[in-house]
């Protein structure tokens, strides 16, 4: 059975050399993140090399336009994580419906050594999801666990 999309979410390169967010698989969850630029704007037309506990702020060269209701939740990717100790901060991160700025990441190497970043390599993955909207109302007292 193949994918059937259930939401529209507008995205526009803002860099003609962006990759897009896709799914890796057929029933993936989340559609993989490509790192494009660092945080000056500056493509990454050469590796970066991120030092043991070292953090960096990573541009993917996209914005998007995720409908009311909805918000894109920005995740590690496993394999990263296990095999090179670098991971996504602020995860999972959001991405709310009225946001239109550049999507980036705040990656850090928690592994003991250097981890290199290229133009292009996936380096988070983005997950689409409802959300509610809730009214907060005072009480005095909650119902019991």
């Amino acid at each position: 059975m193949s994918r059937q999309p259930h939401i529209i979410v507008s995205v526009k390169k803002l860099h003609p050399d962006a990759i897009l967010p896709q799914y890796q698989s057929e029933h993936a969850a989340g559609m993989d993140l490509h790192a494009h630029a660092l945080p000056n704007g500056v493509p990454l037309h050469h590796p970066c090399w991120l030092d043991s506990q070292a953090r960096v702020l990573l541009s993917t060269g996209i914005s998007l336009a995720i409908p009311a209701g909805y918000e894109g939740q920005i995740r590690p990717r496993s394999g990263l994580a296990l095999k090179h100790g670098v991971t996504v901060l602020n995860s999972p991160g959001t991405i709310d419906s009225d946001y239109r700025g550049e999507i980036r990441l705040v990656v850090v190497n928690l592994g003991a050594m250097p981890f290199t970043v290229r133009r292009g390599d996936r380096i988070g993955q983005m997950v689409v999801a409802r959300v509610a909207t809730v009214r907060l109302e005072e009480v005095r007292e909650l119902p019991a666990t």
